[in-house]
C-alpha cells in the first residue's frame, strides 16, 4: 500500500519534560488506522504535531513528519494554513463547541469551503448541499439557515464531517468523535466515517481510548502509554492476540454482558510527564513485572510475529 504520512522517531517536550518518545507511526492510503489509549497517553499529542496545532510550550526536539513526501516540521505557519482543512482536516472531540454559535451553520460551511477553495458563492453552498447529503442531514436547504444550537450532539458531528469533506481532505483526523455522543449515535458516526473511507479512499486517523469501538472499524491500531507505542499489529491480529500486558489489561477492562463477570480495572493511573520512572513506564501497574528488568531496562518496540510489534521485556 502507498505511504500518505509516516511519523519517523518524534520527539516531543515540554520544557525539561518528555511527552512523546520515538513515535514511529504509518498511515497508507485509504486506511483507517486507530491509535488507543488511556487519557493522557500521548495519543492527541501525536495528532496535534501532525496538524502543528501544538501549545507554545511544546517543542519537536527531534524527528520527521512525512506527509506525501513532504516534511510538515519544515512547513512555515503559512503552508500549515493552507494545508489544514484543505488536505488534512481535524475533527475534534467536541462537536458542541466546534461551530460558533453566532452564525447559521450554512454559512461556517460556505465560508469553510471558500476558505479553502476559489469558488463563487453559489457554488460553495452547491457543494455544502451536496456534503451535507453525503453525512446524511434531512431537510438540508431549511437546515442550512439554522444555528448549531438547533442540532442535537450527533447532528453537528455530522456537519464537523461535512466540513472536512467539502475540502477533498486526503486525511481525517479524528480525534475522539464520539465522545459526547450517546451510545447509538455513536455507531452512526462510526458507520458514517467507515463509509466515507471506504468509498472516497479518505485515510483516517482514529484518536480513541475505547477499544470495543474501534475494533468493528479500525484496520491497524496502535496502542500507547505515557508517551510511548507499545504495541502496534492489524485489527484482527490484535484483537485475536494482543501482546502487550498494557493491551492485555486494556481489553480485560471493557465491560460485557454477562452480569456474573466482575469488571476489571488497571489498578494506578498513568504517570504525569513530570514523574520519572526508571525501565519500562508500565511496570508500576503490570501484573508480570519483572524486577529485575522492567525497572531499569526500557523496553524497544520490536516485531514478535510478521507485522505485529510490542514492547516488553517478559511476553
Amino acid at each position: 500500500m502507498d505511504k500518505l504520512l509516516e511519523i519517523k522517531n518524534l520527539n516531543l517536550f515540554f520544557g525539561e519534560y518528555q511527552a512523546l518518545y520515538g513515535i514511529n507511526l504509518v498511515l497508507n492510503k485509504g486506511e483507517m488506522k486507530a491509535v488507543a489509549g488511556e487519557s493522557g497517553c500521548g495519543k492527541t499529542l501525536t495528532a496535534m504535531s501532525i496538524m502543528r496545532l501544538l501549545p507554545k510550550s511544546a517543542a519537536i526536539k527531534s524527528g520527521e513528519i512525512i506527509f506525501k513526501n513532504d516534511n510538515l516540521l519544515y512547513y512555515k505557519e503559512k503552508q500549515m494554513r493552507e494545508l489544514r482543512g484543505n488536505k488534512i482536516a481535524l475533527i475534534p472531540q467536541d462537536p458542541m463547541t466546534s461551530l460558533n454559535p453566532l452564525y447559521t451553520v450554512g454559512n461556517q460551511l460556505i465560508e469553510s469551503i471558500r476558505a479553502h477553495s476559489h469558488v463563487s458563492h453559489h457554488q460553495a453552498k452547491r457543494k455544502a448541499v451536496e456534503v451535507l447529503d453525503m453525512v446524511k442531514i434531512p431537510d438540508i436547504q431549511n437546515k442550512l439557515n439554522n444555528y448549531p444550537h438547533e442540532f442535537s450532539g450527533g447532528m453537528k458531528q455530522r456537519i464537523i464531517i461535512s466540513m472536512a469533506l467539502a475540502t477533498n481532505a486526503e486525511l481525517i483526523i479524528a480525534d475522539e468523535p464520539t465522545t459526547a455522543l450517546d451510545v447509538t449515535i455513536q455507531k452512526q458516526i462510526m458507520d458514517l466515517l467507515d463509509e466515507i473511507k471506504k468509498e472516497l479512499g479518505t485515510t483516517i486517523l482514529l484518536i480513541s481510548h475505547d477499544l470495543a469501538l474501534v475494533s468493528n472499524y479500525a484496520d491497524t491500531i496502535s496502542v500507547m502509554y505515557s508517551g510511548h507505542i507499545v504495541e502496534e499489529a492489524s485489527s484482527d491480529e490484535f484483537f485475536k492476540n494482543p501482546l502487550h500486558p498494557y493491551s492485555n489489561a486494556l481489553l480485560n477492562s471493557l465491560p460485557t454482558r454477562n452480569p456474573a463477570l466482575k469488571l476489571k480495572t488497571i489498578e494506578g493511573a498513568p504517570p504525569s510527564i513530570q514523574e520519572k520512572i526508571d525501565g519500562c513506564k508500565f511496570h508500576p501497574r503490570c501484573e508480570y513485572c519483572d524486577s529485575s528488568i522492567c525497572t531499569s531496562t526500557q523496553p524497544e518496540l520490536k516485531e514478535k510475529s510478521k507485522n505485529h510489534f510490542s514492547a516488553c521485556l517478559i511476553k
